[in-house]
């Protein structure tokens, strides 16, 4: 028994090391004040009951969320990330990747608390975002409310929300971060029902030579960059295609991939610049937006989808500009009729009027922050301050 405890601590003690714990550890001791936990794998087994499937909460190409609960930490609620088999550069950089996610500090990104590597494959610990994903609130699903019942202003909120993280971690984190794999199912949305980007197991630094590639493709199917599929370079650009099937999805209430179709409509991107080609927008469109907004507004949207899915990455806009007409868009979008009262919004997303009744007036995000209406319409998002 001895003999194995110590062979067991040895184990642990290189899967430390190799994730680059030590230098991760140096780091968080030179640096005071920064918020980022080492945990170990038994508190992180009793946060899940042992990583008990009744905890699962989302599953993906990257590994398997839990929904847990850190008893040192006053029982805080959060999401574990049970990852899958890293690559041998993903093992050296990851204690360096850590340190620099975890000084990411934007209030539409998920937050990351730490992590574990004494283990063989690292495990994440974020904060727990309650109300879903983006892509159960448009597509539906167990618990989620249909996109039909969305407000069109609320989409393009959620949109400018999304945006304005993509665009913080391009041009803002120090390295510039690439996202890698943007999707509505990685799009979180909070108690105030506003965007949190989320997962960044397929993310990596910007390279700071032009010369270096990724050595396969990695995301998901219906939001890749056609040009990064031909050349396994990641680019800032590929999220930018990413983002613009999202923006179809929040307009159209169709999936990124529907493997039911014909092969020549498999894909939302394909359908939608046909219809723009052939001039038949009207007929891609969600109803419910139609009846609701002018097609000046629509029509302005989809323009922008289409600049995002350009074939050239140079072609394609920033995240910053896409945030940018997102929020002049989403100042068009608002109208002052068909607000609903507290109570229709919760039983909208199938919540408790409690959620939203505290809240009788809504400022818009920053940069809006000049506008203001009454009651929590459309699905009752706030921003953070």
């Amino acid at each position: 028994m001895i003999h194995a405890k110590r062979r067991l601590a040895k184990i642990k003690r290189e899967h430390f090391r190799q994730h680059g714990g030590l230098l991760l550890f140096e780091e968080m001791k030179s640096r005071q004040g920064l918020s980022f936990a080492l945990f170990t794998q038994e508190e992180l087994e009793q946060a899940t009951n042992r990583f008990d499937e009744r905890n699962v909460i989302g599953k993906g190409g990257n590994g398997t969320v839990y929904r847990g609960t850190i008893a040192k930490d006053n029982g805080a609620v959060v999401a574990i990330k049970r990852c899958r088999l890293a690559t041998e550069r993903q093992k050296k950089e990851f204690g360096k990747e850590m340190l620099i996610l975890s000084q990411i500090n934007h209030r539409n990104i998920v937050k990351l608390y730490g992590c574990c590597l004494e283990v063989e494959v690292p495990m994440l610990v974020y904060k727990y975002i309650p109300n879903g994903t983006l892509y159960r609130l448009i597509h539906g699903g167990e618990g989620g409310a249909s996109a039909r019942r969305i407000p069109f202003a609320a989409r393009v909120r959620i949109a400018h929300q999304a945006a304005e993280a993509l665009a913080y971690l391009h041009s803002w984190a120090s390295p510039p971060i690439i996202h890698g794999d943007v999707k509505t199912s990685n799009i979180l949305l909070d108690e105030d029902y506003a965007a949190k980007v989320s997962d960044f197991g397929a993310s990596t630094l910007a390279p700071a030579d032009a010369a270096q590639f990724v050595t396969f493709v990695q995301g998901t199917c219906g939001y890749l960059d056609p040009e990064y599929m031909r050349t396994c370079r990641l680019t800032d650009k590929s999220d930018v295609y990413s983002f613009g099937v999202v923006l179809l999805e929040l307009l159209t209430c169709r999936k990124a991939l529907n493997l039911e179709e014909l092969e020549e409509e498999k894909y939302l991107s394909s359908q939608f610049l046909l219809a723009v080609g052939e001039g038949r927008l009207g007929e891609i469109l969600d109803p419910q937006i139609k009846g609701e907004q002018s097609m000046e507004v629509l029509e302005q949207v989809a323009e922008l989808a289409k600049q995002c899915l350009e074939i050239s990455g140079e072609k394609r806009p920033s995240m910053r500009e896409v945030a940018e007409e997102l929020d002049r868009l989403g100042k068009l979008s608002l109208h002052p009729w068909g607000q609903p009262n507290s109570g229709e919004l919760a039983a909208l997303l199938g919540g408790s009027p409690s959620m939203a009744a505290d809240s009788d007036q809504i400022e818009l995000s920053t940069s809006t922050r000049n506008i203001s209406f009454s009651d929590t319409a459309y699905i009752g998002i706030r921003s953070p301050r």
